[in-house]
């Protein structure tokens, strides 16, 4: 199961990544997936899931965007998402394309909320 290597790479990104903003704590990754990565998202949430359990990333939410396969006709330069195997251009009904997306694994964003001083209920000097 590669899916508990890529979650603990992910934690481990957002660790290093949060290291270097002190007084944040991450709330919520993205993280993009190809549909020709061969990930599976329900496996992939559950080891996520698993390694933050009872730890200070326990809160911290998982969010991923499947992408997928696109290509780009080299005949006409027209972009397109491959549906049912069908790598025929729907502009120019050219065979000769170019997978360009579908995959990806990549680190999309990471959400922090700063640590503070709560100042709700004071009253303003100004």
């Amino acid at each position: 199961m590669h899916e508990l290597g890529i979650a603990s790479s992910v934690l481990q990104a957002v660790k290093t990544e949060a290291a270097r903003h002190a007084g944040t704590r991450p709330s919520k990754v993205g993280i993009r997936i190809g549909e020709l990565a061969a990930i599976d998202q329900d496996s992939l949430r559950f080891c996520f899931d698993a390694i933050t359990r009872e730890t200070e990333f326990e809160s911290l939410q998982l969010e991923i965007e499947l992408c997928p396969r696109r290509h780009r006709c080299c005949d006409c330069a027209h972009e397109f998402v491959v549906q049912d195997y069908n790598f025929r251009c729907p502009q120019c009904a050219s065979l000769d394309t170019q997978c360009i997306s579908g995959d990806e694994l990549e680190l999309a964003f990471l959400e922090v909320e700063e640590y503070g001083t709560c100042t709700a209920g004071t009253k303003s000097t100004e």
